[in-house]
């Protein structure tokens, strides 16, 4: 079937993730393809078109990915063979999405018709220097454009690793919750540093789940259901939110702050 139509939802924390689907809808358009991005964070599951194509784009997050994305995953409407397809950057290995999430689309009635996971900068840990993060930002949206084109073209699949994929899944989940745990019970506290923090509210507007409360006059609060996705830390103009597992509280953002405040 000819592709005329792709949605594509998205979830980037610090701007891999966009990078990559704004790659893919600028080849799909170079064809002639209608193509559309739309943040997870402000998207229903209930309002796709499903005679649209659909695309699904999110990093890796400790082998997986974050829970608000399996909820919108999971929280999508039964189809009748919609084409679907998904793309992940991440900085080493994930293993717990592919299989589990060819599953939960295809109960649902989808088409699985491709899955890509393409490296790009890490964010967390080790920040690496500019050349050798320049360097992996051009090779992935290479990857993301032979993707695209491998999507046009009929020739992208989707592999998965059944029983291990699954098993990684489980696995992951429960390590999500604990780092999630750990960080909202303030053993490793995203907290704001006075001194440096100007009350400019960027924080607050960037956060996907709404975690970050500022009353007017007042210093950002952290309202302790944190997913560490690294935008407030990352994007702070001011440096003034820590980075508790990053080497030397260093900091990695692929765009500017704008682009996700559009």
């Amino acid at each position: 079937m000819k592709m005329e139509n792709v949605d594509l939802y998205y979830f980037s924390g610090t701007g891999n993730t966009f990078l990559v689907v704004k790659k893919m809808r600028e080849t799909f358009k170079k064809e002639g393809i209608e193509a559309n991005l739309f943040k997870i964070e402000d998207s229903h599951p209930d309002e796709i078109n499903l005679n649209h194509t659909i695309g699904l784009g999110f990093p890796v997050a400790e082998l997986s990915t974050y829970s608000f994305v399996w909820d919108f995953v999971k929280a999508l409407p039964e189809a009748e063979g919609t084409p679907i397809f998904m793309v992940d950057t991440l900085g080493g290995a994930s293993g717990g999405i592919l299989g589990p999430m060819y599953n939960i689309l295809k109960k649902k009635g989808y088409a699985p018709i491709g899955a890509k996971e393409i490296i790009m900068p890490i964010n967390i840990f080790y920040i690496q220097d500019k050349a050798t993060n320049k360097m992996k930002v051009e090779s992935g949206l290479r990857e993301a454009e032979k993707y695209a084109y491998s999507l046009i073209n009929g020739e992208s699949n989707w592999g998965r690793i059944p029983i291990l994929s699954d098993a990684v899944y489980y696995v992951s989940i429960v390590g999500l919750k604990l780092t999630h745990s750990a960080i909202n019970q303030k053993l490793f506290p995203l907290d704001v540093d006075k001194e440096k923090c100007n009350k400019c509210g960027q924080c607050v507007q960037l956060c996907p789940i709404k975690n970050i409360r500022m009353d007017e006059g007042e210093f950002p609060v952290n309202l302790r259901k944190c997913c560490y996705c690294l935008r407030c830390t990352s994007f702070c103009p001011r440096g003034a939110i820590s980075a508790p597992f990053n080497y030397k509280g260093k900091t990695y953002r692929g765009v500017k702050a704008v682009e996700f405040l559009k």
